[in-house]
């Protein structure tokens, strides 16, 4: 199994904006797992997704129910694997081809955020590339905390002798380096077990990307990551946040309620089946009351699986009176975590919606409501040959993996070939090793 040196997460090598490149994404949720290929061709700079140095067309597509997760997180190893393998098979099947690595999203262990700074004595009279390099090493090594896995490490600006604000310090005179980073972690035994389901289907973990970062990379316009913006992806079980502020992504949070717990409590408040609480979620869900609400009626099949029983009835009404305070709930936590988080400062800032959960009726008019700011619903933007049931808010996390290598050198990164020697991916005698510790 790959080890986390330093408790740094394996991070992919930045895709060369003059070559093409074949990448596989894989977001493993609550609900559902969604591994997809792409192929990134190099493209003309232009005004539209600046940061974009490639387009992106999809070449294989599969998904599947997720099974063995809770709240993002692996609590059944064997069910994991299974579901794992299926959706990576569909996938390989699509695209004709068998896969060596993949991006993998993640969602649970409790992400955090924490901005750190760093300096250094710059070497010559100007910064040059090796004193960025090891002030970013200088960040990164602040990072490390115990029982937590490093997600990502972003510099947000530099400074130089005392100046701030500096976007590209090379070539600028100075003696006193400093930098601003933020950092992103997640519990370590969370990681551990995520990376080691993937690699039992015998694929190498090429980087792990928070969700919320993922889904911004698919979601979000250049112009409102520089004006300032926070995405919130609500999927089945988890609610995550990130935040934008000059482009930068600033700040990531998260919490473990999400739209699996407005399906269980349909179940309950209807007394009905899981599956059919999801389906009353899906074709009937909303936080809105409609004047016909009271008369229009939906069937709930009995509870004891037996036809023979008549079904019960409720009214379009009882369904709303059960999901909005729920929604509310989770709407008022994300109003109380921005608050918390530098978002504070935008008071201007829109607030994106991705996630599955999000789809409910009238959700972005309530979250306008209750968070005090212009909200829409975020869909992936940019991707060719999105199969029509992917276009949604509910793959923005899976196609934003997509998007990350061409984003991946913002990150530390050692020499390609030194990451690999730490991590132990990715290398034919690495992946010959692992074979034989397997087989014999």
């Amino acid at each position: 199994m790959t080890v986390l040196q330093l408790g740094l997460t394996p991070k992919a090598k930045p895709v060369s904006p003059r070559r093409s490149a074949l990448v596989a994404a894989l977001d493993v949720g609550t609900s559902k797992i969604a591994c997809l290929i792409a192929r990134l061709k190099p493209r003309a700079a232009q005004d539209v997704l600046r940061q974009r140095s490639h387009t992106i067309d999809i070449v294989g597509f599969g998904h599947t129910y997720a099974r063995g997760i809770k709240g993002g997180a692996v609590v059944d190893l064997q069910a994991a694997e299974e579901a794992l393998r299926q959706a990576i098979d569909l996938a390989e099947r699509s695209a004709k081809l068998q896969l060596e690595s993949v991006m993998v999203s993640i969602s649970a262990g409790k992400p955090a955020s924490e901005l750190m700074s760093a300096s250094v004595v710059v070497n010559g009279s100007t910064v040059a590339d090796h004193d960025i390099a090891r002030v970013i090493g200088a960040g990164s090594q602040h990072s490390a905390r115990p029982s937590r896995a490093v997600l990502h490490s972003l510099p947000i600006g530099y400074t130089l002798d005392g100046v701030a604000g500096i976007r590209d310090p090379r070539g600028m005179l100075g003696r006193n380096f400093g930098i601003d980073m933020h950092v992103m972690t997640a519990d370590m035994s969370v990681v551990r077990n995520l990376m080691y389901a993937i690699e039992s289907c015998h694929l190498d973990v090429a980087s792990m990307v928070a969700s919320p970062y993922a889904a911004a990379l698919s979601a979000l316009a250049d112009d409102e990551g520089d004006l300032g913006a926070a995405l919130i992806d609500m999927g089945a079980g988890t609610t995550t946040i990130s935040v934008f502020s000059g482009g930068r992504f600033v700040h990531g949070d998260g919490f473990a309620l999400g739209g699996h717990h407005v399906t269980m409590d349909i179940a309950r408040g209807l007394n009905a089946r899981i599956s059919d609480a999801e389906r009353i979620k899906t074709l009937y869900g909303s936080v809105l009351a409609g004047g016909s609400d009271e008369r229009d009626m939906i069937s709930v099949p009995p509870l004891n699986h037996d036809d023979r029983d008549a079904p019960q009835y409720a009214s379009r009404a009882q369904v709303v009176r059960i999901v909005k305070p729920r929604v509310e709930e989770i709407l008022e936590m994300i109003r109380d975590r921005l608050a918390a988080s530098p978002f504070a400062a935008e008071p201007r800032g829109r607030v994106v919606l991705t996630g599955g959960a999000c789809q409910l009726t009238g959700l972005a008019e309530l979250a306008t409501q209750i968070l005090g700011r212009p909200v829409r619903i975020g869909r992936p933007l940019g991707i060719g040959g999105l199969p029509d049931e992917a276009k949604g808010p509910a793959f923005a996390v899976a196609t934003g993996l997509l998007v990350y290598p061409q984003l991946a050198h913002l990150e530390p990164n050692e020499p390609w070939s030194t990451r690999h020697a730490m991590t132990g991916t990715g290398g034919y005698f690495a992946r010959v090793g692992r074979w034989l510790r397997e087989s014999f």
